[in-house]
């Protein structure tokens, strides 16, 4: 396939430059993964339905007009909006995917099968194309049918059961189970593009949500089966180590500290709380005690750090040697000085204009910067990709009265 004008004028090459993927994609999971692919290069044909297309479109306003989960998971892709469900819309993306060199997709079990999208077929028909089929709970089992938003598979992940409060149990604050899946199925894509080079053969690669947050649940999974309990639920606190909390300050921040050994105990005693004489008794001298008497271990913390305000309170605990951080808001986290410093905010296009976004977390020292493409609009790009599938003008036209395309 043709690469587009914005990839050919590169002056060095990134990582991915040459690799075409097609993506029919939806939500999070594998537009997150896509979009990783993106970053580092590969042109990404997504693939959408006509009325709407992918629905995290439609999630919400607050990126400028744009539902911010699309914004975040979808930039420098081509948008071809056809309806897969007519032979015709069906058959352009089977061309597209004849020449591509991954294939991603994400749509509700069974479904990619029943259209003939599904890695197997795909990779028979062609040998050297990476084909990635993920899921919520994989091909089989009596989960196989199951739905399988993030919310739900991280309640069957037991992830839900180890985060929040000990009277309240919550879902982590951003998809764990989609992001988890996203970045296997990115790193599967990577090992089998690999291998390829070897073997001459893509081959497919399975993904399914549960199986990646049952990876990421390794450290309460591990101590519950071979310690014989799971971790209780602390909130912010550590189940095991204790002082490892958040605490008030005086000007109404919070900041979380962590000792880590009965040195730094004995550090923070004489140093932040002005309490020398609780690094030597016997009820906080040692991590397994100040475990038993938390209450009291939080409570002398607490009251120190009262009396300081956030900034101050940071500066005595870090002069002290003791890992700390603010208890940040997202605010906080866009304005955040480090990332300022590091210049890791850039702007991308998209149908509302220039948006703020993340360089991706993959840094390659004197390479070239990631691509960072524009957002695109819904069928941005079908025209041209319907005339790359080999359609003229007129049998474009026919397809787009009939609804197949937009």
């Amino acid at each position: 396939m043709s690469q587009p004008l914005s990839q050919q004028s590169s002056p060095a090459p990134l990582p991915l430059d040459g690799v075409t993927v097609v993506a029919v994609e939806q939500a999070v999971s594998a537009p997150f993964a896509t979009r990783q692919l993106a970053d580092l290069g590969a042109r990404v044909i997504k693939v959408e339905r006509p009325d709407g297309g992918d629905f995290a479109r439609g999630y919400d306003t607050a990126a400028q007009g744009l539902a911010s989960h699309f914004v975040w998971c979808n930039r420098g892709k081509e948008s071809l909006a056809v309806d897969l469900k007519d032979p015709r819309g069906l058959a352009v993306v089977r061309r597209l995917v004849a020449g591509a060199d991954v294939f991603v997709q994400n749509l509700a079990q069974g479904a990619a099968q029943r259209l003939g999208l599904d890695a197997a077929t795909l990779c028979a028909a062609h040998p050297r194309l990476v084909a990635v089929d993920i899921s919520g709970y994989g091909p089989d089992g009596p989960y196989a049918h199951k739905r399988a938003y993030d919310m739900l598979v991280q309640c069957e992940a037991g992830l839900v059961s180890v985060t929040g409060t000990a009277e309240q149990p919550v879902k982590a604050g951003i998809p764990a189970a989609d992001i988890a899946a996203a970045m296997y199925a990115f790193s599967g894509v990577l090992a089998a593009l690999l291998r390829r080079t070897t073997t001459g053969r893509g081959g497919p690669v399975e993904i399914s949500m549960l199986d990646a947050l049952a990876e990421w649940m390794g450290h309460p999974l591990h101590h519950g089966m071979h310690g014989g309990a799971a971790p209780a639920r602390t909130g912010v606190a550590h189940s095991v180590i204790s002082p490892y909390d958040a605490y008030a300050t005086a000007d109404g921040g919070q900041v979380l500290l962590s000792v880590q050994n009965d040195r730094e105990w004995r550090r923070l005693a004489e140093q932040v709380l002005d309490r020398p004489e609780l690094g030597d008794d016997p009820a906080f001298a040692t991590n397994a005690a100040r475990t038993v008497n938390r209450a009291k271990t939080d409570a002398a913390v607490a009251e120190a750090l009262a009396l300081l305000d956030t900034a101050e309170a940071v500066a005595r605990l870090e002069a002290a040697g003791i890992a700390c951080a603010r208890l940040n808001t997202v605010g906080d986290l866009a304005d955040h000085p480090q990332l300022a410093a590091r210049s890791r905010w850039r702007e991308v296009g998209s149908p509302a204009g220039p948006l703020r976004a993340l360089l991706p977390p993959i840094t390659l020292p004197g390479g070239p910067q990631p691509l960072m493409g524009a957002v695109p609009a819904l069928g941005e790009h079908t025209d041209a990709l319907l005339r790359e599938a080999g359609l003229t003008e007129e049998e474009t036209a026919v397809l787009r009265r009939a609804g197949v395309v937009v």
